[in-house]
């Protein structure tokens, strides 16, 4: 075959913008079919629309209810994250270290873990009201299992090998864990920091709204809080529905923020 032949038959390369154009085309095509059903809905069902619903997100913006709500939701899934973290990758190093440890702790892990964040709530709310700190404990308690069970499985997946051969050389148990039992059990530990993150996300949510009906009101804020003042008190799906495309964003956000912190420390995986 010549080469002008094979130059001819090879596939061309395709524009810059061909790609998000296909990745755009659907989410269009659904607003667009949402939008025609809308406007085919009587004024007495509410039924949010596109154009509404994007109208109310720039007045919530617009007058910071929005913004205030998300960064109150944002501020609690981030402390009880942060707790769950430290806890989960320690416990799940002990565990994953320790055969005694795993044995002692495993059964009252594998007890609770079954038990839904939501089924805590109650507890929380008794013990801590339905302020901030009830909100905390259940997304430290929503992330501190997946934190943990990775951590465990990466710590326990680490090659002997490699730990029979620093004992060997003297090298002291601390710098055994930091040199060979973190950097190997790295990756596992960062996808149950992925995963928790997700779940403390849905979790702050699901507690707001079950905080602010709890006190007949909007709680202690948060936009799960604001949800719920839009349900029982001015009736607004759109503003419902805003609320819900934005923690659907946030939560993308989140992924895509691991994803790339997962590529950037573990390299060797990608």
């Amino acid at each position: 075959m010549s080469d002008g032949l094979a130059g001819a038959l090879a596939p061309r390369p395709e524009p810059r913008w061909a790609t998000p154009a296909r990745g755009a085309a659907l989410p269009l095509l659904l607003l667009a079919a949402w939008q025609a059903w809308a406007t085919t809905q009587p004024d007495i069902t509410r039924a949010p629309s596109p154009v509404q619903v994007a109208a109310t997100f720039v007045r919530l913006t617009a007058s910071g209810d929005l913004p205030v709500s998300l960064l109150q939701s944002l501020g609690r899934v981030l402390g009880g994250f942060a707790a769950a973290l430290v806890l989960g990758i320690v416990l799940g190093i002990a565990m994953g270290t320790s055969r005694t440890v795993r044995a002692a702790v495993e059964p009252i892990v594998e007890s609770f873990r079954p038990v839904a964040p939501m089924a805590v709530l109650p507890i929380a709310i008794l013990w801590f009201g339905t302020g901030t700190p009830a909100a905390l404990s259940i997304v430290g308690y929503a992330a501190f299992f997946p934190l943990l069970l990775n951590t465990v499985h990466g710590v326990s997946q680490v090659d002997r090998t490699l730990l029979q051969a620093a004992r060997t050389m003297g090298v002291p148990r601390l710098r055994i864990l930091r040199k060979v039992v973190l950097p190997a059990s790295l990756p596992s530990i960062l996808l149950g920091a992925r995963l928790a993150l997700g779940v403390a996300w849905t979790a702050i949510i699901a507690a707001e709204l079950a905080v602010g009906a709890k006190s007949g009101g909007g709680g202690s804020g948060g936009i799960g809080a604001m949800m719920f003042v839009f349900y029982a008190y001015s009736i607004d799906l759109n503003g419902i529905v805003a609320c819900m495309i934005v923690i659907g964003l946030v939560a993308l956000a989140i992924d895509r923020l691991f994803r790339g912190l997962e590529r950037r420390l573990t390299p060797w995986r990608h």
